[in-house]
């Protein structure tokens, strides 16, 4: 049983500077952004894995790269989800509702791989820009800091994938 002053603290309202209605609205970008983000790394860790043929080394090292980054960001943005109050979806059911993603079901070449997971860094970049939006409207910062991190990331690892696919023509 809570004592008075646990039941008090439990009770009293997140006062961050960002009212109640934003924290929500800007916590549901979250969560998509959350569920984009682990359902790529769910697929570029099964590419990693999974990767064959005359680019292997390559791509198997760029894909660990990449799916060790999405690894410590979906923490970060749920924990982020965290400090504004809410509860951060942690199941595929849950991110099933809300992603722009499709899980990947079946294997792929090489050079689908690699298309594939340009959709998806593409998909994690508008996503965390569509929050941005919110985050402005907000004025929350923090979030919107968050959100320009992942899209530079983001951007820079469609861009080196799409390199390799160029690359791969041009030889």
């Amino acid at each position: 049983m809570p004592n008075k002053i646990e039941a008090e603290f439990t009770q009293r309202p997140i006062n961050i500077g960002i009212d109640e209605k934003a924290r929500k609205e800007v916590c549901q970008g979250l969560s998509k952004l959350l569920a984009d983000s682990y359902l790529l790394y769910l697929k570029t860790q099964n590419y990693h894995w999974n990767v064959t043929g005359k680019m292997f080394q390559s791509l198997h090292t760029l894909f660990e790269e990449q799916y060790q980054n999405l690894a410590e960001a979906v923490d970060e943005i749920a924990e982020r989800i965290r400090a504004l109050g809410e509860f951060a979806p942690g199941s595929f059911s849950a991110f099933s509702k809300v992603t722009s993603l499709q899980e990947e079901n079946g294997l792929p070449t090489a050079e689908e791989m690699v298309r594939n997971l340009v959709i998806g860094n593409e998909t994690v970049v508008s996503t965390a820009r569509e929050i941005i939006n919110l985050c402005d409207e907000a004025e929350d910062d923090v979030t919107a800091d968050l959100m320009v991190e992942r899209m530079q990331v983001h951007e820079k690892y469609a861009w080196m994938l799409r390199s390799m696919i160029a690359a791969q023509r041009d030889h």
